[in-house]
């Protein structure tokens, strides 16, 4: 009798070891994970503001609500895998710059990029915010926005003398 009640509390204490063990471990998971979760939001606020962006344009650019992207920045939120790709490829950065293991803007992100053969998402912010709006915008408004936008890069290259160019847009406008 004495052996086995002598069992049951060494199988009951070792269960209690392995269950702070667990814990312990747990909480370490988490305390990693919150720390990758800040390091991903400095990185990727850092990158964004280095290429001249808002939280709308990098929200819009990867497919998300800006609430949701703001949560990333402020480090609340992980990204998923397929996110975090969209995110390296708005904000120009790769994922070892966004996770911590290397310096933001320190390595040539244009380089890098140019190697990957991944394609440039838009020139400026204006021109991605523009993207943006107009993507919104039905056929017959898209057209009439078409036709300005020929109207005016006829009349800017008119006044420096190129009426070859300026009548070759036109005819594509019209």
């Amino acid at each position: 009798m004495k052996r086995t009640s002598t069992a049951l509390a060494v199988s009951r204490s070792s269960q209690r070891g392995a269950s702070r063990r667990s814990l312990s471990q747990q909480r370490e998971v988490r305390r990693q994970e919150q720390r990758l979760r800040a390091t991903l939001g400095t990185a990727a606020r850092m990158a964004r503001l280095r290429s001249g962006l808002t939280q709308a344009d990098v929200a819009d650019t990867i497919g998300t609500v800006t609430e949701v992207y703001g949560r990333m920045e402020r480090g609340k939120l992980l990204p998923s895998v397929p996110t975090l790709f969209r995110l390296c490829l708005a904000l120009h950065s790769g994922p070892h710059e966004l996770m911590g293991f290397a310096p933001v803007g320190r390595t040539s992100v244009k380089q890098a990029w140019e190697t990957l053969k991944v394609p440039r998402l838009g020139d400026t912010p204006e021109i991605r915010r523009m993207v943006r709006r107009l993507s919104s915008l039905d056929r017959s408004q898209l057209r009439l926005v078409q036709l300005i936008v020929a109207s005016l890069v006829a009349r800017r290259l008119k006044g420096r003398g190129s009426s070859g160019e300026a009548r070759k847009l036109r005819a594509a406008g019209a």
